[in-house]
């Protein structure tokens, strides 16, 4: 997921995204201890997306704050 289709998200849509992530990355870790695991990129890759995720809700948190005070 590129960061540009991350920013057009809603934040339910992010919390969505999030769970959805860090639920494939419990399976592939998974996968790999079972020796399943065939494409070991995809976890960096996942990893990478669930921290993309992580900048934007924080990013808006911030906003948020920002422009209230």
């Amino acid at each position: 997921m590129k960061a540009q289709e991350i920013r057009e998200l809603s934040n339910d849509d992010l919390q969505v995204q999030l769970k959805e992530g860090r639920a494939e990355l419990f399976n592939l870790r998974f996968q790999m201890a079972t020796s399943q695991l065939d494409n070991t990129a995809r976890i960096k890759q996942v990893k990478k997306d669930i921290a993309r995720i992580l900048t934007e809700i924080r990013s808006r948190e911030l906003n948020v704050i920002l422009s209230v005070g």
